[in-house]
């Protein structure tokens, strides 16, 4: 404990890195799984292939992945830049299935009322589809969040530092409250991360939050 306070400056820090390269990696690959799982869900062809392309992104070993990231797109490979990448690569194999199964969730009555008012694909796409679609996408983006923001902390394996160095570096030197703290501090971010994503989809999607039932009225019993 006391290794904790006297490093408090330190977590901070880290915390707050951490925190940036999660959330650019977590931002980007939702935006670019929309288009793909759209493209997954249109076209019932390449459904089965697309799908299954991009979920084998996320068994790629981390650190062949920074190799591969570095070697194609002449990134450094010991930069921040390349873990993000990878974590944006990561979270695409993760959200494009949701977005695909969100998309196919959403009743085909809907799609046709909206077409019979006369909304064109893309009007129909952004307030009828992506709307109802939400709660499924949501529950993905909630993952993909948790799992990213674990990932991270493979950054300290080329050099970016984040909540991962408490890891190697409390194991070097043996001391088990920075690796403990370092795990309580991941665990906290994403705690807090899904709470907000919570949070935004209650904002967001009001007509998903169930309405509590009221209590059954006692009724008057007469003699």
């Amino acid at each position: 404990m006391n290794w904790v306070l006297d490093n408090l400056d330190l977590i901070g820090r880290l915390t707050v890195d951490h925190l940036r390269q999660s959330a650019i990696a977590i931002a980007v690959g939702f935006l670019i799984s929309l288009p793909i799982g759209w493209a997954a869900f249109r076209y019932t062809r390449l459904r089965g292939g697309v799908l299954t392309g991009v979920s084998l992104l996320y068994t790629v070993p981390s650190f062949g992945l920074f190799a591969l990231i570095s070697a194609a797109l002449g990134i450094p490979m010991l930069s921040e830049s390349n873990l993000v990448v990878a974590l944006t690569i990561y979270a695409v194999a993760i959200m494009t299935r949701s977005v695909s199964d969100g998309l196919g969730s959403v009743d085909a009555d809907a799609r046709g009322a909206a077409v019979a008012v006369g909304f064109g694909p893309w009007r129909r796409f952004w307030t009828v589809d992506l709307p109802l679609a939400g709660p499924v996408i949501l529950a993905g983006l909630r993952v993909t969040a948790v799992s990213t923001i674990s990932l991270a902390t493979v950054g300290i394996l080329v050099g970016v530092q984040n909540l991962g160095y408490l890891f190697t570096n409390g194991y070097q030197r043996r001391i088990v409250e920075e690796v403990f703290a370092g795990v309580v501090a991941v665990v906290v971010v994403a705690l807090i991360i899904d709470l907000l994503l919570v949070l935004l989809g209650r904002a967001l999607m009001p007509w998903t939050r169930a309405a509590r039932p009221r209590p059954p009225r006692a009724r008057a019993v007469t003699a």
